[in-house]
C-alpha cells in the first residue's frame, strides 16, 4: 500500500491562507484608510468653505452695524435740523407781531398816559407807566380791548405817586395778545395800520 503526506501541502495551504488573510486585512486597513483620509478632505473642505462664508457674513454684519450708527447719526442731525427749522418758522411767522403790538399800543394810548416799560412773556404783554388819571388809564384799557390784536386787558396794580411835584397814577397792565399773526397778516398788517394814520 502507498502512503501519501499530505501534511507538507496542508501546511502549505494554510500558509497561503494566512497570507491572504493577512494581504485582505492590510487591503481594507488601507482601504478604511483611504475613505477615512476622503471623508476628511471632504468635511475639511466643507468646514472651510463654511468659515468663509461665516466670516464674510460677519464682515457684512460689521458694515451694516457702521452703517446703522451713521444712520443713527443722520437722524439725530435730521431731527436737530427739523428743531432748528420750526424756531425759525416760528420766529418768521411771529417777526411782525412786536411791531403790530408797539403800533396798536401807539394808535390807542390816549393823551396823558406814558409807559415806561413794555415786557412780553409768551402771548401776555405788561405795560408800566404813569397816567394823569385813573380815568385815562380805564380808557386805555377799553381801546385796548377793543384792538383785533389784543384783548382780555387786567390792572395788576395803579396807585396814585408824586412824580416831579405832580400827582400821577402809576399803574401795571395785563394785555394778553389773541391773535398771533400769519404770513398774510404779515404782509397786510403793516399796511392797513399806515393807511389808519
Amino acid at each position: 500500500m502507498i502512503r501519501i503526506n499530505l501534511l507538507p501541502h496542508r501546511e502549505e495551504k494554510r500558509k497561503e491562507q494566512r497570507r491572504q488573510f493577512y494581504v485582505t486585512v492590510g487591503l481594507m486597513a488601507a482601504l478604511g484608510a483611504a475613505i477615512w483620509l476622503l471623508v476628511h478632505m471632504f468635511n475639511a473642505g466643507h468646514l472651510e468653505k463654511q468659515n468663509a462664508r461665516n466670516k464674510y457674513l460677519q464682515n457684512e454684519i460689521t458694515t451694516l452695524d457702521h452703517e446703522i450708527e451713521a444712520i443713527k447719526d443722520l437722524r439725530g442731525q435730521i431731527d436737530r435740523l427739523l428743531a432748528r427749522k420750526q424756531v425759525i418758522e416760528t420766529l418768521q411767522s411771529n417777526r411782525a407781531e412786536t411791531v403790530i403790538l408797539f403800533n396798536e399800543l401807539a394808535m390807542r394810548m390816549p393823551p396823558g398816559v406814558f409807559l415806561t416799560r413794555v415786557s412780553q412773556s409768551g402771548n401776555k404783554v405788561t405795560l408800566k407807566g404813569f397816567a394823569q388819571s385813573n380815568a385815562r388809564v380805564s380808557y386805555m384799557m377799553s381801546s385796548l380791548n377793543e384792538s383785533p390784536f389784543l384783548g382780555g386787558s387786567e390792572v395788576v396794580k395803579s396807585v396814585a405817586e408824586l412824580l416831579s411835584n405832580r400827582r400821577v397814577y402809576g399803574f401795571e397792565i395785563n394785555v394778553y395778545i389773541e391773535k398771533r399773526t400769519t404770513p398774510t397778516d404779515e404782509v397786510t398788517a403793516p399796511a392797513a395800520t399806515i393807511r389808519k394814520g
